[in-house]
């Protein structure tokens, strides 16, 4: 393993796009859906006499699906089985559909209340790449990507998002399949080859790996540097500023 050199170019500088997951890479609202996940996943489990979902369930169960992937993905993981309901189920406990809609409403709630503010090392590297020309767009499962572009600011930098509404309306397979990043790189009409994408979950550098594009940067931020190496990432940091050589050394193989 080598350092990451903390001075020259930015690794992601020869390529024409850069193409970025939203929670956790962005903005910090891998806490907020946590948060959200915990206490909906918590209302079902707890009076059925299951155990608590923990910061593990999320990390190896639900972080960077679709949001009804996960709860499909987590409650196998428990042997529950639930009938799928539909998109239009109210949000309650009935259906994978229902218990997805009533995290939803919780995750709406708290960004409400709180809001959120961008990693300010993020918003530095963005700063860098809107200099240089670099087309951006953001890559999320999220069907609130939108909400929180908005929320934090950072809407007008981004001409194209690939979100988790625009996934099924196109019905696009979500990470860790690459469809959702190939459709972000066609809209931008660059090549996967000449793309960068930047993921914190497994899930989503999988899919930079299995879509051939010529850089993955994993940004650790509790997935853990071995982990996200392992499933497809070139270059795992634990911020974004870090890939312009001033705020610290990340990590290569």
């Amino acid at each position: 393993m080598a350092d990451f050199p903390p001075t020259g170019p930015a690794p992601t500088d020869s390529f024409a796009a850069v193409l970025f997951d939203l929670d956790g890479v962005l903005t910090p609202t891998a806490d907020t859906h946590t948060r959200a996940w915990t206490t909906m996943f918590d209302e079902f489990l707890v009076p059925r006499g299951l155990a608590p979902f923990t910061e593990d369930d999320y990390l190896r169960y639900v972080d960077g699906r679709p949001r009804f992937d996960g709860v499909r993905t987590f409650l196998a993981s428990r042997g529950v089985t639930l009938p799928e309901g539909d998109v239009g189920d109210p949000p309650g406990d009935a259906s994978v559909a229902a218990l997805g809609n009533r995290k939803n409403e919780l995750f709406l709630q708290i960004l409400r209340d709180d809001g959120i503010a961008p990693y300010p090392g993020s918003v530095r590297f963005l700063d860098h790449l809107a200099a240089r020309g670099t087309k951006m767009a953001v890559v999320s499962s999220s069907r609130n990507a939108r909400e929180v572009l908005e929320a934090s600011g950072l809407a007008p930098r981004f001409d194209v998002v690939t979100d988790g509404v625009v996934a099924a309306t196109e019905h696009i397979a979500g990470k860790p399949e690459p469809d959702m990043f190939l459709n972000a790189a066609a809209r931008l009409a660059v090549e996967p080859a000449e793309a960068v994408v930047v993921e914190d979950a497994v899930s989503g550098v999988a899919a930079g790996r299995a879509g051939a594009f010529g850089l993955v940067v994993g940004v650790d931020r509790g997935a853990g540097v071995e982990a996200l190496r392992e499933h497809g990432a070139d270059i795992v940091v634990h911020d974004l500023a870090e890939l312009l050589g001033g705020a610290g050394q990340g990590e290569v193989p």
